[in-house]
Protein backbone atom coordinates (compact mmCIF):
# COMPACT_ATOMS: atom_id res chain seq x y z
CA UNK A 1 0.00 0.00 0.00
CA UNK A 2 1.41 3.33 -1.08
CA UNK A 3 1.01 6.26 1.97
CA UNK A 4 0.91 9.97 1.60
CA UNK A 5 2.24 12.00 4.08
CA UNK A 6 1.24 15.75 4.43
CA UNK A 7 3.49 17.89 5.59
CA UNK A 8 2.64 21.45 6.68
CA UNK A 9 4.14 22.96 9.81
CA UNK A 10 6.35 19.52 10.80
CA UNK A 11 9.30 19.89 9.12
CA UNK A 12 11.11 17.03 10.86
CA UNK A 13 11.79 13.13 10.87
CA UNK A 14 12.54 13.08 14.67
CA UNK A 15 9.49 12.64 16.81
CA UNK A 16 7.11 12.39 13.94
CA UNK A 17 4.22 10.63 14.90
CA UNK A 18 2.47 10.52 11.67
CA UNK A 19 5.59 9.17 9.22
CA UNK A 20 6.31 7.16 12.24
CA UNK A 21 3.38 5.53 11.48
CA UNK A 22 3.86 5.55 8.20
CA UNK A 23 6.57 3.82 8.45
CA UNK A 24 5.49 1.08 10.34
CA UNK A 25 2.32 0.30 7.79
CA UNK A 26 5.20 -1.01 5.51
CA UNK A 27 4.06 0.25 2.57
CA UNK A 28 5.46 2.78 0.00
CA UNK A 29 5.87 6.32 1.21
CA UNK A 30 5.47 9.69 -0.88
CA UNK A 31 6.62 12.60 1.44
CA UNK A 32 4.70 15.69 0.17
CA UNK A 33 4.60 19.50 1.24
CA UNK A 34 2.41 21.58 -0.94
CA UNK A 35 2.98 25.59 -1.43
CA UNK A 36 -0.30 27.34 -1.36
CA UNK A 37 0.09 30.75 -3.03
CA UNK A 38 -3.12 31.88 -1.63
CA UNK A 39 -1.91 31.43 1.79
CA UNK A 40 1.76 33.33 1.29
CA UNK A 41 -0.63 36.31 -0.28
CA UNK A 42 -2.66 36.45 3.37
CA UNK A 43 -1.78 39.66 5.15
CA UNK A 44 -0.57 37.43 7.83
CA UNK A 45 2.57 35.78 5.93
CA UNK A 46 5.92 36.97 4.76
CA UNK A 47 8.70 36.44 2.61
CA UNK A 48 10.77 36.43 5.48
CA UNK A 49 8.40 34.00 7.06
CA UNK A 50 8.88 32.08 3.57
CA UNK A 51 12.83 32.14 3.79
CA UNK A 52 12.76 30.74 6.77
CA UNK A 53 10.32 27.63 5.54
CA UNK A 54 12.39 27.00 2.47
CA UNK A 55 15.63 26.61 4.94
CA UNK A 56 13.45 24.12 6.83
CA UNK A 57 12.01 22.64 3.50
CA UNK A 58 15.86 21.77 2.18
CA UNK A 59 16.94 20.54 5.88
CA UNK A 60 13.75 18.15 5.50
CA UNK A 61 14.46 17.05 2.07
CA UNK A 62 18.10 15.83 2.96
CA UNK A 63 16.67 14.14 5.92
CA UNK A 64 14.32 12.10 3.92
CA UNK A 65 16.74 11.39 1.33
CA UNK A 66 18.77 9.73 4.10
CA UNK A 67 15.88 7.46 4.54
CA UNK A 68 15.83 6.57 0.94
CA UNK A 69 12.78 8.52 -0.22
CA UNK A 70 12.34 12.62 -1.62
CA UNK A 71 10.62 14.90 -0.13
CA UNK A 72 8.13 16.29 -3.39
CA UNK A 73 7.02 19.56 -3.63
CA UNK A 74 4.48 21.23 -5.55
CA UNK A 75 2.84 24.24 -6.05
CA UNK A 76 -1.08 25.03 -5.57
CA UNK A 77 -3.94 24.42 -4.32
CA UNK A 78 -4.29 21.39 -1.64
CA UNK A 79 -7.26 19.34 -2.91
CA UNK A 80 -6.02 19.79 -6.60
CA UNK A 81 -2.73 18.45 -5.80
CA UNK A 82 -3.32 15.97 -3.43
CA UNK A 83 -5.94 14.59 -5.57
CA UNK A 84 -3.49 14.01 -8.36
CA UNK A 85 -0.70 12.44 -6.41
CA UNK A 86 -3.40 9.95 -4.92
CA UNK A 87 -5.08 9.44 -8.45
CA UNK A 88 -1.45 8.95 -10.22
CA UNK A 89 0.24 6.88 -6.98
CA UNK A 90 -2.80 4.75 -6.51
CA UNK A 91 -3.16 6.37 -2.98
CA UNK A 92 -5.96 5.36 -0.38
CA UNK A 93 -4.06 6.86 3.37
CA UNK A 94 -3.05 9.95 3.41
CA UNK A 95 -1.51 10.95 7.12
CA UNK A 96 -0.48 13.74 8.56
CA UNK A 97 -0.30 16.09 11.92
CA UNK A 98 -2.81 18.09 13.20
CA UNK A 99 -2.63 21.55 12.73
CA UNK A 100 -3.94 24.90 14.97
CA UNK A 101 -3.37 27.13 11.87
CA UNK A 102 -4.86 30.50 11.24
CA UNK A 103 -8.59 30.63 9.55
CA UNK A 104 -7.21 29.66 6.01
CA UNK A 105 -5.79 26.48 6.60
CA UNK A 106 -8.64 25.80 9.10
CA UNK A 107 -10.76 26.24 6.14
CA UNK A 108 -8.32 24.59 3.61
CA UNK A 109 -8.59 21.83 5.83
CA UNK A 110 -12.15 21.37 6.25
CA UNK A 111 -12.00 21.48 2.13
CA UNK A 112 -9.24 18.67 2.08
CA UNK A 113 -11.80 16.68 4.74
CA UNK A 114 -14.42 16.94 2.20
CA UNK A 115 -12.76 15.65 -0.99
CA UNK A 116 -11.04 12.95 0.65
CA UNK A 117 -14.42 11.80 2.01
CA UNK A 118 -15.92 12.04 -1.64
CA UNK A 119 -13.04 10.38 -2.91
CA UNK A 120 -12.86 7.01 -0.43
CA UNK A 121 -9.65 8.68 0.63
CA UNK A 122 -8.77 7.88 4.13
CA UNK A 123 -6.89 11.01 5.89
CA UNK A 124 -5.78 10.31 9.04
CA UNK A 125 -4.81 13.24 11.15
CA UNK A 126 -1.99 12.50 14.33
CA UNK A 127 -1.77 14.84 17.34
CA UNK A 128 1.97 16.20 17.30
CA UNK A 129 1.62 18.46 20.85
CA UNK A 130 -0.29 18.96 23.75
CA UNK A 131 -3.21 20.48 21.98
CA UNK A 132 -6.25 18.21 22.01
CA UNK A 133 -8.76 18.05 19.17
CA UNK A 134 -12.70 18.47 20.11
CA UNK A 135 -12.48 19.07 23.27
CA UNK A 136 -15.61 19.65 25.18
CA UNK A 137 -14.08 21.56 28.26
CA UNK A 138 -10.86 22.84 30.05
CA UNK A 139 -10.99 20.66 33.12
CA UNK A 140 -8.36 17.55 32.83
CA UNK A 141 -6.67 19.37 29.72
CA UNK A 142 -3.29 19.44 31.45
CA UNK A 143 -3.18 16.11 32.63
CA UNK A 144 -3.51 15.12 28.99
CA UNK A 145 -0.91 17.71 27.83
CA UNK A 146 1.26 16.65 30.52
CA UNK A 147 0.72 12.82 29.67
CA UNK A 148 1.33 13.66 25.55
CA UNK A 149 4.70 15.24 26.50
CA UNK A 150 5.46 12.34 28.79
CA UNK A 151 5.63 9.90 26.22
CA UNK A 152 8.53 8.32 24.67
CA UNK A 153 10.52 10.54 21.83
CA UNK A 154 9.31 8.81 18.56
CA UNK A 155 12.78 7.79 16.38
CA UNK A 156 13.50 8.56 12.55
CA UNK A 157 12.40 5.72 10.72
CA UNK A 158 15.46 3.75 9.79
CA UNK A 159 14.65 3.69 6.20
CA UNK A 160 11.58 4.14 3.88
CA UNK A 161 10.47 2.73 0.81
CA UNK A 162 9.71 5.67 -2.17
CA UNK A 163 7.30 5.62 -4.16
CA UNK A 164 8.89 4.97 -7.92
CA UNK A 165 8.77 7.59 -10.33
CA UNK A 166 8.51 11.10 -8.42
CA UNK A 167 10.02 14.30 -9.90
CA UNK A 168 10.73 15.87 -6.58
CA UNK A 169 10.00 19.46 -7.63
CA UNK A 170 11.77 22.58 -6.66
CA UNK A 171 11.69 24.69 -3.61
CA UNK A 172 10.30 27.94 -4.95
CA UNK A 173 11.63 31.33 -4.07
CA UNK A 174 10.38 34.05 -2.72
CA UNK A 175 10.22 36.19 -5.69
CA UNK A 176 8.72 32.86 -7.74
CA UNK A 177 5.81 33.12 -5.31
CA UNK A 178 5.54 36.87 -5.70
CA UNK A 179 6.30 38.26 -2.36
CA UNK A 180 6.90 41.43 -1.71
CA UNK A 181 10.56 42.30 -0.71
CA UNK A 182 10.99 41.84 2.84
CA UNK A 183 14.66 42.64 3.86
CA UNK A 184 15.31 40.95 7.45
CA UNK A 185 19.23 40.98 7.37
CA UNK A 186 19.36 39.32 11.37
CA UNK A 187 16.37 36.85 11.07
CA UNK A 188 17.65 33.21 11.96
CA UNK A 189 18.22 30.75 9.69
CA UNK A 190 15.78 28.16 9.02
CA UNK A 191 16.03 23.69 9.85
CA UNK A 192 16.12 21.28 11.94
CA UNK A 193 19.93 21.31 12.23
CA UNK A 194 19.86 25.42 13.43
CA UNK A 195 17.18 24.68 15.88
CA UNK A 196 19.42 21.80 17.82
CA UNK A 197 22.44 24.14 18.13
CA UNK A 198 19.69 26.41 19.61
CA UNK A 199 18.28 24.16 22.04
CA UNK A 200 22.09 22.43 22.73
CA UNK A 201 23.58 26.47 23.61
CA UNK A 202 20.46 27.51 25.49
CA UNK A 203 20.30 24.34 27.94
CA UNK A 204 24.03 24.18 28.15
CA UNK A 205 25.45 27.83 28.05
CA UNK A 206 22.92 30.78 27.49
CA UNK A 207 20.08 29.38 29.73
CA UNK A 208 21.58 30.30 33.39
CA UNK A 209 20.24 33.57 33.35
CA UNK A 210 16.66 33.22 31.55
CA UNK A 211 14.59 34.08 34.53
CA UNK A 212 16.18 37.57 35.13
CA UNK A 213 16.84 38.20 31.93
CA UNK A 214 14.38 37.60 29.53
CA UNK A 215 12.57 40.62 30.07
CA UNK A 216 15.59 43.59 28.31
CA UNK A 217 15.75 43.01 24.67
CA UNK A 218 19.44 43.77 25.45
CA UNK A 219 20.06 40.33 27.43
CA UNK A 220 16.52 38.52 26.12
CA UNK A 221 17.99 38.05 22.71
CA UNK A 222 21.05 35.61 24.20
CA UNK A 223 19.26 34.62 27.40
CA UNK A 224 16.00 33.53 25.85
CA UNK A 225 16.09 30.17 24.21
CA UNK A 226 15.16 31.10 20.22
CA UNK A 227 13.63 28.06 19.85
CA UNK A 228 9.79 29.82 18.99
CA UNK A 229 10.65 29.56 15.10
CA UNK A 230 11.83 26.23 14.95
CA UNK A 231 8.72 25.25 17.31
CA UNK A 232 6.41 27.20 14.60
CA UNK A 233 7.68 25.55 11.73
CA UNK A 234 8.27 22.23 13.39
CA UNK A 235 12.02 21.45 12.69
CA UNK A 236 11.64 20.84 16.49
CA UNK A 237 8.75 19.30 18.58
CA UNK A 238 7.66 20.71 21.71
CA UNK A 239 8.06 17.26 23.36
CA UNK A 240 11.64 16.81 22.26
CA UNK A 241 12.57 20.31 23.83
CA UNK A 242 10.50 19.36 27.07
CA UNK A 243 11.86 16.14 27.31
CA UNK A 244 15.63 17.82 26.67
CA UNK A 245 14.86 20.21 29.43
CA UNK A 246 13.79 17.22 32.13
CA UNK A 247 16.90 15.63 30.89
CA UNK A 248 19.02 18.78 32.10
CA UNK A 249 17.06 19.14 34.94
CA UNK A 250 17.95 15.73 36.06
CA UNK A 251 21.94 16.72 35.88
CA UNK A 252 20.90 19.09 38.71
CA UNK A 253 22.85 21.86 37.33
CA UNK A 254 23.47 24.29 40.31
CA UNK A 255 23.74 28.21 40.40
CA UNK A 256 20.15 29.98 38.79
CA UNK A 257 20.14 26.59 36.52
CA UNK A 258 17.33 25.14 38.47
CA UNK A 259 15.18 28.06 38.11
CA UNK A 260 15.94 28.88 35.02
CA UNK A 261 14.66 25.36 33.81
CA UNK A 262 11.99 24.94 35.59
CA UNK A 263 10.61 28.73 34.13
CA UNK A 264 11.43 27.46 30.98
CA UNK A 265 9.10 23.77 31.09
CA UNK A 266 6.50 26.23 32.52
CA UNK A 267 6.65 28.30 28.85
CA UNK A 268 6.76 25.09 27.18
CA UNK A 269 3.06 24.12 28.63
CA UNK A 270 1.90 27.82 28.52
CA UNK A 271 2.28 27.54 24.75
CA UNK A 272 -0.33 24.48 24.68
CA UNK A 273 -2.40 26.45 26.94
CA UNK A 274 -2.73 29.09 24.88
CA UNK A 275 -2.72 27.27 21.09
CA UNK A 276 -5.69 25.35 22.59
CA UNK A 277 -7.75 28.59 23.00
CA UNK A 278 -7.53 28.95 18.98
CA UNK A 279 -7.69 25.07 18.69
CA UNK A 280 -11.33 25.40 20.27
CA UNK A 281 -12.17 28.55 19.05
CA UNK A 282 -10.89 29.46 15.91
CA UNK A 283 -13.03 32.81 15.39
CA UNK A 284 -10.60 34.10 17.72
CA UNK A 285 -8.30 35.60 15.01
CA UNK A 286 -11.55 37.43 13.26
CA UNK A 287 -13.70 38.28 16.47
CA UNK A 288 -13.54 39.61 20.17
CA UNK A 289 -13.52 37.11 22.63
CA UNK A 290 -15.36 39.17 25.04
CA UNK A 291 -18.09 40.19 22.82
CA UNK A 292 -18.95 43.41 24.26
CA UNK A 293 -15.71 44.57 23.20
CA UNK A 294 -16.47 44.52 19.67
CA UNK A 295 -17.80 48.15 19.86
CA UNK A 296 -14.62 49.10 21.61
CA UNK A 297 -12.16 50.64 19.21
CA UNK A 298 -12.71 51.98 15.63
CA UNK A 299 -12.82 48.53 12.95
CA UNK A 300 -11.22 51.06 10.42
CA UNK A 301 -7.71 52.12 12.33
CA UNK A 302 -6.42 55.42 12.17
CA UNK A 303 -3.94 55.10 8.55
CA UNK A 304 -1.53 57.41 10.00
CA UNK A 305 -1.24 56.31 13.53
CA UNK A 306 -1.28 52.22 12.60
CA UNK A 307 2.02 53.11 9.53
CA UNK A 308 3.62 55.04 12.02
CA UNK A 309 3.50 52.10 14.60
CA UNK A 310 4.70 49.99 11.89
CA UNK A 311 7.43 52.03 10.85
CA UNK A 312 8.77 52.45 14.36
CA UNK A 313 8.15 56.21 13.78
CA UNK A 314 5.97 57.14 16.69
CA UNK A 315 8.24 59.30 18.51
CA UNK A 316 7.93 57.08 21.40
CA UNK A 317 11.83 55.75 21.39
CA UNK A 318 11.40 52.67 22.99
CA UNK A 319 8.56 51.68 21.12
CA UNK A 320 9.69 52.68 17.65
CA UNK A 321 12.97 50.95 18.65
CA UNK A 322 11.59 47.94 19.67
CA UNK A 323 9.48 47.84 16.08
CA UNK A 324 12.63 48.51 14.72
CA UNK A 325 14.38 45.57 15.85
CA UNK A 326 11.68 43.55 14.87
CA UNK A 327 11.76 43.87 11.35
CA UNK A 328 15.67 43.29 11.11
CA UNK A 329 15.84 40.53 13.41
CA UNK A 330 12.20 38.60 12.64
CA UNK A 331 11.69 38.22 16.68
CA UNK A 332 11.45 40.13 20.26
CA UNK A 333 11.30 39.17 23.10
CA UNK A 334 7.97 38.62 25.58
CA UNK A 335 7.58 41.56 27.32
CA UNK A 336 8.55 44.19 24.02
CA UNK A 337 5.94 42.06 22.71
CA UNK A 338 3.66 43.01 25.04
CA UNK A 339 4.25 46.10 25.07
CA UNK A 340 4.49 47.18 21.51
CA UNK A 341 0.78 45.51 21.38
CA UNK A 342 -0.43 47.59 24.20
CA UNK A 343 1.04 50.97 23.17
CA UNK A 344 -1.33 50.23 20.17
CA UNK A 345 -3.46 49.42 21.51
CA UNK A 346 -4.28 51.73 24.35
CA UNK A 347 -2.19 54.61 23.42
CA UNK A 348 -2.79 54.60 20.00
CA UNK A 349 -6.51 52.96 20.65
CA UNK A 350 -5.88 50.95 17.35
CA UNK A 351 -7.69 47.90 16.75
CA UNK A 352 -5.95 44.63 17.04
CA UNK A 353 -7.06 44.04 13.89
CA UNK A 354 -5.59 46.33 12.20
CA UNK A 355 -2.19 45.75 14.35
CA UNK A 356 -2.28 41.80 14.43
CA UNK A 357 -1.33 41.04 10.77
CA UNK A 358 1.31 43.83 10.91
CA UNK A 359 3.03 41.87 14.07
CA UNK A 360 2.28 38.54 12.54
CA UNK A 361 3.88 39.01 9.21
CA UNK A 362 6.82 40.40 11.13
CA UNK A 363 7.64 37.42 13.40
CA UNK A 364 9.28 34.68 11.55
CA UNK A 365 7.87 32.40 14.66
CA UNK A 366 4.00 33.61 13.63
CA UNK A 367 2.72 30.46 15.80
CA UNK A 368 -1.11 31.44 14.89
CA UNK A 369 -2.31 29.57 18.36
CA UNK A 370 -0.07 32.21 20.34
CA UNK A 371 -0.35 35.48 18.09
CA UNK A 372 -4.02 35.78 18.40
CA UNK A 373 -5.03 35.20 21.42
CA UNK A 374 -2.22 37.13 23.10
CA UNK A 375 -3.32 40.04 20.74
CA UNK A 376 -6.50 39.95 21.94
CA UNK A 377 -5.36 39.48 25.51
CA UNK A 378 -3.01 42.60 25.21
CA UNK A 379 -5.77 44.28 23.47
CA UNK A 380 -7.90 43.94 26.67
CA UNK A 381 -10.92 42.07 24.43
CA UNK A 382 -10.22 38.80 26.49
CA UNK A 383 -12.84 39.26 29.11
CA UNK A 384 -10.64 37.05 31.26
CA UNK A 385 -7.32 39.24 31.44
CA UNK A 386 -6.46 42.15 33.72
CA UNK A 387 -5.38 44.73 31.29
CA UNK A 388 -1.94 45.89 31.44
CA UNK A 389 -1.59 49.11 29.79
CA UNK A 390 2.03 49.16 30.08
CA UNK A 391 3.98 52.82 29.88
CA UNK A 392 6.29 52.62 26.75
CA UNK A 393 8.61 55.43 28.71
CA UNK A 394 8.55 53.25 32.15
CA UNK A 395 9.67 50.32 30.01
CA UNK A 396 12.41 51.88 28.09
CA UNK A 397 14.03 53.30 31.69
CA UNK A 398 13.52 49.80 33.25
CA UNK A 399 14.92 47.46 30.71
CA UNK A 400 17.36 49.87 28.56
CA UNK A 401 18.85 51.43 31.35
CA UNK A 402 21.83 52.18 29.95
CA UNK A 403 20.27 53.55 26.56
CA UNK A 404 22.55 51.03 24.58
CA UNK A 405 19.14 49.06 22.56
CA UNK A 406 17.64 52.20 21.98
CA UNK A 407 20.39 54.17 20.69
CA UNK A 408 21.81 51.16 18.21
CA UNK A 409 18.25 51.20 16.67
CA UNK A 410 17.83 54.74 16.26
CA UNK A 411 20.87 56.34 15.81
CA UNK A 412 19.34 59.81 14.97
CA UNK A 413 18.75 60.27 18.76
CA UNK A 414 22.77 60.23 19.31
CA UNK A 415 22.84 63.75 20.46
CA UNK A 416 19.66 63.66 22.99
CA UNK A 417 21.62 63.61 26.76
CA UNK A 418 20.74 60.01 28.50
CA UNK A 419 18.35 61.08 30.64
CA UNK A 420 16.21 62.76 28.51
CA UNK A 421 16.72 59.57 25.90
CA UNK A 422 12.92 57.82 26.26
CA UNK A 423 11.36 61.72 26.90
CA UNK A 424 13.28 63.83 23.78
CA UNK A 425 10.37 66.24 23.85
CA UNK A 426 11.68 67.49 26.92
CA UNK A 427 15.20 67.93 25.62
CA UNK A 428 16.40 71.88 25.11
CA UNK A 429 17.61 70.66 21.65
CA UNK A 430 14.16 69.36 20.37
CA UNK A 431 13.45 71.88 18.17
CA UNK A 432 16.04 70.77 15.60
CA UNK A 433 15.60 66.85 15.62
CA UNK A 434 11.94 66.76 16.33
CA UNK A 435 9.55 66.93 13.24
CA UNK A 436 13.08 66.83 11.27
CA UNK A 437 15.30 64.10 11.78
CA UNK A 438 12.74 61.93 14.22
CA UNK A 439 8.95 62.66 14.59
CA UNK A 440 7.00 64.39 17.32
CA UNK A 441 4.79 61.67 19.52
CA UNK A 442 1.88 60.74 18.32
CA UNK A 443 0.35 61.09 21.27
CA UNK A 444 0.85 62.43 24.76
CA UNK A 445 1.46 59.21 26.86
CA UNK A 446 -0.31 60.24 30.17
CA UNK A 447 -3.25 61.23 28.62
CA UNK A 448 -3.51 58.67 26.20
CA UNK A 449 -3.49 56.05 29.23
CA UNK A 450 -5.67 57.53 31.15
CA UNK A 451 -8.35 57.50 28.29
CA UNK A 452 -7.59 54.00 27.70
CA UNK A 453 -7.95 53.50 31.33
CA UNK A 454 -10.95 54.95 32.14
CA UNK A 455 -12.67 53.01 28.47
CA UNK A 456 -11.16 49.52 29.00
CA UNK A 457 -12.19 49.60 32.88
CA UNK A 458 -15.69 50.80 32.16
CA UNK A 459 -16.15 48.02 29.30
CA UNK A 460 -15.27 45.42 32.21
CA UNK A 461 -17.41 46.73 34.94
CA UNK A 462 -20.08 47.01 32.52
CA UNK A 463 -19.54 42.75 31.45
CA UNK A 464 -22.18 40.45 32.44
CA UNK A 465 -20.35 37.80 35.24
CA UNK A 466 -22.35 35.16 33.11
CA UNK A 467 -20.59 35.91 30.05
CA UNK A 468 -16.74 36.19 32.28
CA UNK A 469 -18.51 32.54 33.35
CA UNK A 470 -18.46 31.21 30.22
CA UNK A 471 -15.22 32.19 28.39
CA UNK A 472 -13.63 31.19 31.68
CA UNK A 473 -15.43 27.89 31.25
CA UNK A 474 -14.33 27.20 27.62
CA UNK A 475 -10.57 28.95 27.72
CA UNK A 476 -8.93 28.92 31.58
CA UNK A 477 -7.18 25.71 32.67
CA UNK A 478 -8.23 26.39 36.74
CA UNK A 479 -7.04 23.61 38.03
CA UNK A 480 -3.41 23.95 37.35
CA UNK A 481 -1.45 27.02 39.01
CA UNK A 482 0.84 26.90 35.95
CA UNK A 483 -2.33 29.40 34.18
CA UNK A 484 -3.71 31.24 37.04
CA UNK A 485 -3.23 34.27 35.96
CA UNK A 486 -5.37 33.51 33.09
CA UNK A 487 -8.67 33.80 34.21
CA UNK A 488 -10.93 36.01 36.15
CA UNK A 489 -11.77 37.49 38.74
CA UNK A 490 -8.65 36.51 40.76
CA UNK A 491 -7.95 36.88 44.71
CA UNK A 492 -6.10 39.80 45.94
CA UNK A 493 -2.92 38.19 47.47
CA UNK A 494 -2.50 35.97 44.26
CA UNK A 495 0.64 37.34 42.30
CA UNK A 496 0.31 36.85 38.64
CA UNK A 497 2.69 35.27 36.46
CA UNK A 498 3.86 37.66 33.56
CA UNK A 499 1.51 36.78 30.79
CA UNK A 500 3.86 36.67 27.90
CA UNK A 501 6.47 34.41 29.50
CA UNK A 502 5.43 31.67 27.34
CA UNK A 503 7.21 33.13 23.97
CA UNK A 504 10.40 31.81 24.05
Amino acid sequence: MNVLIWFKRDLRIHDHPALAQAGAMGGSILPLYVVEPDYWALPDTSARQWAFTAECLADLRDDLASLGTPLVVRVGEAVTILDRMCRQHRISHILSHEETGNLWTYGRDKRVAAWARASGITWQELPQSGVVRRLKGRNGWARQRDAFTALPVLPAPAALRAVAGLEPGVIPSARALRLAEDRCPHRQTGGRVPGLLALDSFLTKRGEPYRAAMSSPLTGERACSRLSPYLALGALSGREVAQATTARQAMRPGGRWPGALTSFQSRLAWRDHFMQKLEDEPAIESRCLHRAAEGLRPRIADAERLAAWAAGETGLPFVDACMRYLAATGWLNFRMRAMVTSVASYHLWLDWRATGPVLARAFTDYEPGIHWPQVQMQSGTTGINTPRIYNPIKQGQDQDPTGAFTRRWLPELAAVPDHLLQTPWRWEGAGSLLGKRYPEPVVDVAAAGRAARDAIFGLRKATPREEVAEIIERHASRADVRFVNDRAPRKRDQTPTNQLSFLL
